[in-house]
């Protein structure tokens, strides 16, 4: 028998426009793109409605590798700029402001993941006005097809609370994104030597405007009536996209020469060519360990279009991919992690079909119920393991990025760099630019971002097929400058470069010279065996109207490199390190985790009357479905939530213990704006959250049916035949895949033939007549499938192509087979 839990859902307008209107009321983001480089202006504008003054709070997320350079205030007709200064000396002036009636505005970084920027704009009195400015600059990260990625999270997932860790979370608060109450409006302008070929977004744009006739510059903005309710997504795409460039910026006029702002910087683009003859070989060895995010946040639907895809389940797909993918001789092993962690095996083994199949079936049982994000443990355990000898590690990391020790996993990842590289994959909205990018860039990886209608599939083998090209070894940069000229270089070295990669490096230029005002910067390496070189020449000349976008990147890329070197240890800061960061971020108004920016309106004279109360601003949430929790997300889908209930539920319900899940539903209120009463409905003795059942959960009065499993993909049908080998067998469950009868395809088969070289041509003639959309997805497996074939030295391969494209009604030629 089941037994009735019923939950009133009391009334309580938690931060609505129909309840209570929050401070802050339009945000207004230009984006100024230079070639690679982003400068980002956003404007926030709050207005206290209110009959008495407040403290807003904003969390405003940046990209991990942003360099915040300006910060402004304006109230009524008073204009306050901030100042760079160390951390605790800001937070004491912002306390006396506030405490003696003045107005404070402050801007740190939190401790635990650098692109969350806690944002207090002091007190308001009633009435007033406040708009808050905020400027940074940004490397572009270059996608797998050349697109340059810029997004300004409008998701910040409140970060998941490693048990144990010690620093205090950023707390944010979040509302279904219909009600959030501030609009978006966002323009950009780019421009670079290069001409601008398109610009695309997830979101609705107006059409590019081209601003001279060589299409180097361009203009565009997003459609009219836009809300906070994703990320915003820009893809930039340049022609000629792969040459390098170099941009060189003047010095700061008031700054000491010698300093890193007194000095002219030169930011370098390379993009070294791989030969085609070196790439198109693939790496038979290697061993391969996949870490995969099982925590509760991953059952939430990969995007609103197709809610019955969920990450989990996409990544379900993607490991079949990446197993069918492997080259016979690796070694592999699979982890997942949430509150805890698990492995397939207890060491990477051998990659053969019986291993392969043994992972396979423990993959298609996995599913997001491990609680919550805790990624540090099984890193460490992954690299407490010895490494194969001849087989190079390549480590594959998934998650939604939803972690508060952001600094800490980085850090590991590179104190073990040498000895793997780190491939990292940011599924869903909201997933930590900071984590993603930083894993892949100190484990000399690539990083992806899958996001809104973005398959999963095609961005990971594309990384797969970084991992299995030849490493690129003995990387050197060589500087020849005109007699005079020093050169300091600012950035780590390069470790890893990879087919259509970019790699960046920032230098100061210091001292003068009569010579000819050009440079030339040469990197030499060796891929497979291979040596290779770039060579860049370069104007000295300081390019015009670049600002001190370049300086404050090459700051913000030293003081990084400090920040992880002082972090590596995890104890206190190093008072020298810690010293040497503060004064360069002082000096170049950049900030770090040492400094805030600090502005107090001294010259209000006029105290604030009245007590203050703290509003804290909320960032969109997104309304989740999955089989394990829909009763809370159906109350979750048309009733604003309350803060004490988003302690639990608002990092997409994922991160708490589904084990006590029926007793934590009993323990909390959901304010609603509805007057039907909610009721969870659940078996006490029996309550399974994962389970299926045709009966559903009933929520008010609606019966919600739990969905099924949706039928699996024909292209998934297909790849889930192959064996490890790279052949596929002559059986029934090959011709349904086909879509044909079993008994007409065994029927057509050359006599000549075996069956096995029969079903694989069939199966790689399918791939090629219905699936070219998604070769990228499949491309690797057939190139395994295709030596396979080749090994096998079979008799009648070209009759046997044309039988095969008559029985499936194609026109595949046997040398596009790989034949």
């Amino acid at each position: 028998m089941v037994s009735r839990q019923s939950t009133k859902m009391d009334c309580c307008g938690l931060l609505t426009a129909q309840k209570e209107p929050v401070p802050l009321k339009s945000v207004e983001v230009e984006l100024q793109v230079r070639d690679h480089v982003a400068t980002v202006v956003s404007t926030l504008n709050y207005e206290n409605k209110e009959d008495k003054p407040v403290e807003a709070v904003f969390v405003f997320p940046l990209p991990g590798d942003a360099a915040v350079c300006h910060f402004s205030a304006t109230i009524g007709q008073t204009q306050i700029v901030a100042e760079v200064k160390e951390k605790q000396q800001a937070r004491e002036e912002y306390d006396d402001a506030l405490s003696s009636g003045q107005q404070a505005f402050l801007l740190e970084e939190s401790d635990q993941s650098p692109d969350i920027f806690s944002l207090s704009v002091g007190s308001l009195p009633p009435g007033e006005s406040a708009s808050i400015r905020l400027e940074y600059v940004t490397e572009l990260a270059v996608q797998a097809d050349d697109g340059l990625r810029f997004c300004l999270p409008a998701v910040l997932n409140p970060r998941y609370q490693p048990q144990g860790s010690e620093g205090a979370s950023v707390q944010v608060t979040s509302v279904p994104a219909s009600l959030v109450p501030y609009s978006l409006s966002f323009s950009a302008r780019v421009s670079s030597p290069r001409p601008v070929s398109k610009v695309e977004s997830n979101c609705s744009l107006d059409p590019l405007q081209y601003l001279n006739t060589e299409q180097t510059q361009a203009t565009v903005k997003l459609a009219a009536g836009h809300k906070f309710d994703r990320d915003v997504e820009v893809l930039i795409y340049y022609k000629d996209a792969h040459q390098p460039t170099a941009v060189v910026e003047a010095g700061q006029a008031s700054a000491k020469p010698g300093s890193l702002m007194g000095d002219p910087v030169v930011m370098l683009s390379l993009y070294p060519e791989f030969p085609q003859t070196v790439m198109s070989s693939l790496a038979s060895c290697g061993e391969f360990v996949f870490l995969l995010d099982r925590s509760g946040s991953m059952d939430c639907p990969m995007n609103d279009s197709k809610r019955d895809q969920t990450r989990i389940g996409s990544a379900r797909d993607t490991l079949l991919l990446l197993l069918k993918s492997l080259p016979m001789g690796c070694y592999f092993n699979i982890y997942s992690f949430g509150s805890e962690y698990e492995h397939i095996f207890p060491a990477s083994v051998e990659y053969s079909e019986k291993t392969m199949e043994e992972a396979l079936k423990k993959v298609e049982k996995m599913d997001a119920d491990l609680g919550g994000t805790e990624i540090l443990e099984p890193l460490k355990h992954i690299h407490s393991q010895p490494c194969i000898p001849n087989q190079p590690r390549q480590l594959f990391v998934f998650t939604d990025g939803e972690v508060c020790n952001t600094k800490e996993v980085i850090s590991l990842v590179k104190k073990n760099s040498g000895s793997h590289r780190c491939f990292s994959f940011g599924i869903g909205e909201g997933a930590s630019s900071a984590l993603i990018n930083g894993l892949a860039k100190e484990g000399g990886g690539h990083a992806q971002f899958i996001t809104g209608a973005d398959r999963m599939q095609p961005k990971v083998m594309q990384s797969l097929r970084f991992a299995l090209q030849p490493a690129v070894e003995d990387i050197s940069v060589t500087w020849d400058l005109p007699k005079g000229i020093s050169v300091t270089v600012l950035s780590p070295p390069i470790t890893a470069i990879f087919q259509g990669q970019r790699s960046l490096v920032y230098a100061q230029l210091s001292g003068q010279s009569s010579e000819a005002a050009e440079g030339c910067v040469t990197v030499k390496y060796s891929l497979a065996g291979h040596p290779s070189q770039n060579q860049l020449h370069f104007s000295l000349t300081p390019a015009q109207d670049t600002g001190l976008t370049v300086h404050r990147l090459a700051a913000r890329t030293l003081i990084r490199s400090l920040e992880t070197e002082n972090n590596e240890d995890g104890g206190e800061p190093d008072e020298g390190v810690k010293k040497k960061v503060v004064e360069l971020s002082v000096q170049s108004g950049v900030s770090s985790a040492f400094t805030s920016f600090i502005a107090v309106n001294k010259d209000n004279s006029d105290a604030v009357e009245g007590p203050l109360v703290r509003r804290g601003v909320p960032t969109p949430m997104y309304t989740w479905c999955g089989t394990s929790n829909q009763a809370l997300m159906m109350a979750t889908a048309c009733c604003p939530i309350q803060s004490n209930v988003l302690q639990m539920c608002c990092a997409e319900v994922g991160d708490f213990d589904y084990s006590n899940a029926a007793e934590d539903l009993e323990d909390f209120s959901v304010g609603a704006y509805c007057d039907d009463e909610v009721e969870i409905y659940h078996d006490n003795e029996d309550y399974s959250p994962n389970a299926s059942s045709d009966e559903g959960i009933s929520v008010g009065a609606a019966q919600v049916a739990v969905p099924k499993q949706p039928p699996r993909d024909p292209l998934l049908q297909l790849v889930s035949l192959q064996k490890a080998s790279g052949c596929w067998l002559l059986d029934p469950a090959l011709a349904a895949a086909l879509g044909k009868p079993s008994e007409e395809v065994e029927n057509t088969k050359p006599s000549a033939v075996n069956q096995e070289v029969w079903a694989t041509i069939l199966a790689l003639i399918w791939l090629r007549g219905f699936k070219m959309d998604a070769q990228e997805e499949w491309e690797l497996l057939a190139m395994k499938a295709a030596s396979w074939l080749r090994a096998q030295n079979a008799p009648c391969v070209t009759e046997c192509v044309e039988a095969g494209n008559a029985l499936l009604g194609c026109n595949v030629q046997g040398d596009a087979l790989g034949l």
